[in-house]
């Protein structure tokens, strides 16, 4: 869970109308230049400023809204028309400069190395500018500058700008009311929603964590922690910061055991991570309180797929189609497992599903030619990979396995259109250029086996020269001087 702010935040008042009280009573008491810190919300932000106004009638209030980076506070407050005769200024959003210079993660929980170690390279422009400014502001301003700012920012100042902190005459605490929580746990839920936070600016996604994270330090349920520590989660995992979304989602279980979608999403992130065993055990959690969770199952399948464990893998993708008779994906994937076991012509079975329910899936017709090419049925492999090609024209491994199947039938004509096919799509695909130099060869076309030969070796040299040596496909050229030439 984030950390509390510091040990300056332990002996506030508890009660938030005695942290007002004193608040308003630091106001009227403070005379000419200073500077007060409060931790709140930009919503307990705006309330506390109204009040302010309406409680205190004999000074000058203005205020300072930021809705976006800046650099220069100094000549922002320099240009106000009234600055003279200005008593209390409240500065709001300063926090907007933050956030594109940091990552969330990095502004909570700070070591005593992290505190002391930073260069100045990290320091977003507007803390060096209040830094290197700190006496014009004190000798040109008799103002009490008020800074509202969440609990991240102020860490900021602590951190980032301790000489221009150290000037504080006061730091006060607003946490949010119960009502407000409950608005603020209740929105984060409602705009929720993964597809949006993939389409996140940095930015953007940098303040969505920073919210929960601040959510999360308050007094709330177990279950609504469970939930804000899986949306956390998800806005981790949208940009790829996998470990810290996996501390999330084990957050979200410890508060919520049976929480399915994070056990899921904790399996999910495991395997991207590479840690399949792991993420076998979440998928087996989240099967646990949802049997028939056919994405779990299939993903499970996928885990022991990696580890090479075709037999179990093959079971779960059982369990996923028998949840889901039309999930294509499964089929495709169990045909695969049951290709690596070399059991061909179930795995043709499987293909022939996928394919049932996804006519236009290439990488199936493609891996069913693949197995009737291994069963040596190359005409029935022709035709599955021309529906391959049909469906996607540039799938060069499909025209180079086209062609290699026309070759074992003595078809040479044919095959060569398909390795120019291939490598017209995949210009390096050395494979096909060394094959069409057999097929030429087999043909008695000389000059074209030298041509194709020399390209293939030119992509290859040590693979191609050492084959061509040996290949019998090569008998009938082996004595022309131009080949010996090309195995040297």
């Amino acid at each position: 869970m984030p950390l509390k702010l510091t040990n300056w935040d332990q002996d506030l008042p508890i009660e938030k109308d005695e942290e007002y009280q004193a608040f308003i009573r630091t106001l009227q008491f403070t005379d000419g230049f200073s500077i007060l810190f409060v931790r709140c919300s930009p919503a307990e932000g705006e309330q506390l400023i109204s009040q302010v106004k309406a409680d205190i009638h004999n000074q000058n209030i203005e205020v300072i809204k930021l809705d976006k980076d800046v650099t220069n506070l100094y000549a922002i407050v320099d240009k106000l028309p009234n600055k003279n005769n200005i008593n209390i200024l409240f500065i709001t959003g300063l926090e907007s400069s933050f956030y594109k210079y940091e990552e969330a993660k990095t502004l909570v929980g700070w070591t005593s190395r992290q505190t002391h170690h930073y260069s100045w390279e990290s320091v977003p422009p507007i803390l060096i500018n209040i830094n290197q400014q700190r006496e014009r502001f004190r000798d040109s301003f008799n103002i009490c500058f008020v800074f509202l700012l969440r609990q991240f920012a102020i860490k900021y100042f602590i951190h980032r700008a301790p000489d221009f902190f150290d000037w504080r005459s006061g730091l006060f605490d607003f946490p949010l009311d119960s009502k407000t929580l409950k608005q603020e746990y209740t929105r984060i839920l409602e705009e929720g929603d993964y597809e949006k936070y993939v389409n996140l600016t940095d930015e953007e996604r940098n303040r969505k964590i920073l919210e929960i994270q601040e959510l999360l330090e308050h007094e709330i349920s177990s279950d609504k922690e469970a939930k804000l520590f899986f949306e956390l989660g998800n806005l981790q995992y949208s940009e790829k910061d996998y470990k810290a979304a996996i501390s999330s989602y084990d957050q979200s279980v410890k508060f919520k055991p049976d929480f399915l979608q994070a056990w899921y999403m904790s399996g999910i992130t495991l395997h991207n991570l590479g840690r399949y065993e792991e993420a076998i055990s979440s998928y087996d959690k989240a099967v646990e309180f949802k049997p028939d969770l056919h994405e779990a199952w299939y993903n499970r399948g996928i885990s022991l797929d990696d580890l090479g464990r075709y037999e179990e893998a093959i079971s779960s993708y059982d369990k996923a189609v028998e949840f889901k008779p039309d999930y294509h994906d499964a089929w495709y994937n169990r045909g695969n497992s049951l290709g690596n076991l070399g059991r061909y012509e179930e795995a043709i079975s499987s293909y022939d599903k996928a394919v049932e329910f996804k006519p236009d899936f290439h990488e199936a017709w493609y891996n069913r030619g693949n197995s009737l090419r291994k069963l040596g049925r190359y005409e029935e492999a022709i035709s599955s990979y021309d529906k391959a090609v049909e469906i996607k024209p540039d799938f060069h491994e499909a025209w180079y396995n086209r062609g290699y199947s026309l070759d074992n039938l003595g078809r040479y004509e044919e095959a060569i259109s398909s390795y120019d096919k291939a490598v017209e799509f995949k210009p390096d695909k050395h494979e096909a250029w060394y094959n069409k130099a057999c097929s030429y060869s087999l043909q008695g076309n000389i000059e074209q086996a030298i041509e194709n030969l020399k390209t293939a070796i030119s992509l290859n040299l040590d693979k191609y020269r050492e084959m061509a040596k040996t290949d019998s496909d090569f008998d009938a050229i082996r004595e022309d001087e131009r080949f010996q030439e090309l195995i040297k």
